[in-house]
């Protein structure tokens, strides 16, 4: 058979973008096909433009705290010139992100919208291809929850809020996952009244609940109002939202709320990028609006693989980049490998910042693991109480000495991490920590404390008495 191109990639976002970059580097023929934006929804409506709002809106919030110093800020944020901020910075990266860029590289690129006519062939602009292996990588959009009169409000999500250009007095946020939390608090350091609507009673629910409770403490401190354990029952209209408690007592917490507000962000989840591809002709099963995978992140037609969002797996830019890793290497040898989870690390980019990695402590009960549980909090570390930091802690999950898995809320936790992740994925013991020489005084040092209670608690009476008789031992032959 004659095959028009080596590799069809279906997606131009992180996991799309790094098949096709390393496959047209091994020159082979690449076509990528691209829906809407060359980038995906990290660089058009993700991470970039979302942490080029976060590093803004922190300077409003730093600048704000200078008061505590006897200086004084005046004036309101101009959000159109936020906005254009945001764009400028995303358009640096678009240099290298843009379809005539991979063109210049000898990629095929072509815009519009892709859908199997078997398992073999691709319609594309009116054009059939045939490759001998495609990748769908087609990522994921905002999920909008079906609230009665939501149709009645130009609600924002996160492909509309980073081209906002007016500061809302009162922001509703729906949802308190990460895309919600970050919002939240970047919006009320703009100068907002923000309020955050969740089903769930606490916020970040996927993160350890004294993280999330501590957390939750910072963003109150800063004015951040929420509502947690509310559904939104019914938008009255475009400017007013009736809550309902998930829990019916005789509290005054349990009667339904009215809610004002100007503006709205939606931020309760993604829906899948799948539909439309005709999947079925290409012998491509589907189940709960989910593409069946194999741990070889290889479809029902063993000709097509998928990564990324589209593999409904965790929802984030640089597991999309691990997944294409793999996909590469599955297509390159015969020696397949497989996925592994407990490899994840995430962060919400709040300040302080929440980074968490591998196994959470239930994943490591129901697989049966024996675990123990470093605490450390931050106000112990010498750095934070030169700058005034109370909240915070470093949870690392250990089992037969090794990391399993742990989280950190402290500034700039996502990048602390990075050591501790290291260990994980390459199963050093955790105590070989201890042999480095951590400067003083850095934040880093908050895992120089907790190997140090890891390597203390191991000092049992019979290893402190064996220690004893040892030093007395050699001092005696020493004279």
């Amino acid at each position: 058979m004659t095959y028009d191109y080596d590799i069809i990639v279906i997606g131009a976002g992180s996991g799309g973008l790094n098949i096709a970059g390393f496959m047209n580097t091994i020159k082979l023929k690449v076509l990528m096909i691209e829906k809407h934006l060359v980038g995906g929804d990290c660089l058009n409506y993700g991470c970039v433009p979302s942490k080029a709002l976060i590093s803004l809106a922190h300077t409003v919030g730093y600048a704000r705290k200078a008061g505590q110093l006897g200086l004084k800020m005046q004036g309101t944020v101009d959000m159109k010139k936020v906005a254009e901020t945001i764009q400028a910075r995303q358009e640096k990266i678009r240099v290298h992100e843009n379809p005539d860029y991979f063109r210049g590289k000898g990629i095929n690129v072509e815009i519009g919208s892709p859908r199997f006519l078997s398992k073999k062939t691709i319609v594309i602009n009116n054009k059939e291809c045939k490759a001998r292996r495609t990748v769908i990588a087609t990522g994921s959009r905002p999920a909008i929850p079906p609230i009665e009169g939501i149709e009645k409000v130009d609600y924002f999500s996160n492909e509309t809020i980073f081209a906002n250009k007016e500061l809302p007095g009162t922001l509703l946020v729906i949802g308190a996952g990460p895309i919600g939390i970050e919002m939240a608090q970047a919006y009320q350091r703009l100068g907002s009244r923000v309020i955050v609507v969740d089903l769930a009673d606490r916020i970040l629910p996927r993160e350890d609940e004294d993280i999330s409770e501590s957390l939750l403490n910072v963003l109150q401190t800063e004015g951040i109002e929420f509502r947690l354990g509310f559904k939104p029952v019914r938008f009255v209209d475009k400017n007013h939202l009736i809550l309902a408690p998930l829990k019916r007592d005789k509290s005054a917490d349990a009667e339904e709320q009215t809610i004002t507000f100007d503006r709205v962000l939606v931020a309760v989840g993604r829906k899948l990028n799948i539909e439309g591809l005709d999947l079925d002709k290409a012998g491509i099963e589907v189940k709960n609006n989910k593409i069946l995978v194999d741990k070889y992140l290889r479809t029902t037609n063993k000709r097509v693989y998928c990564c990324g969002d589209a593999a409904g797996d965790f929802l984030f830019t640089h597991w999309a980049e691990y997944q294409a890793a793999l996909v590469i290497k599955n297509l390159l040898s015969p020696f397949r490998k497989a996925v592994n989870r407990s490899l994840i690390a995430w962060v919400t980019y709040t300040d302080p910042e929440v980074a968490s990695f591998g196994l959470r402590p239930q994943e490591l009960q129901q697989k049966g693991i024996s675990f123990k549980t470093i605490t450390v909090p931050v106000k112990e570390v010498d750095r934070a109480i030169c700058e005034g930091i109370e909240d915070g802690i470093l949870k690392v999950h250990l089992a037969k000495g090794k990391i399993m898995g742990g989280t950190l809320m402290v500034k700039n936790a996502g990048e602390l991490v990075g050591e501790l992740v290291s260990f994980m994925t390459l199963k050093i013991p955790f105590s070989r920590l201890y042999n480095r020489v951590y400067p003083y005084p850095t934040m880093a040092r908050i895992h120089r404390k907790a190997v140090q209670k890891y390597l203390g608690e191991k000092l049992t009476p019979r290893t402190i008495g064996i220690l004893n008789k040892l030093y007395k031992l050699q001092m005696a032959s020493a004279t």
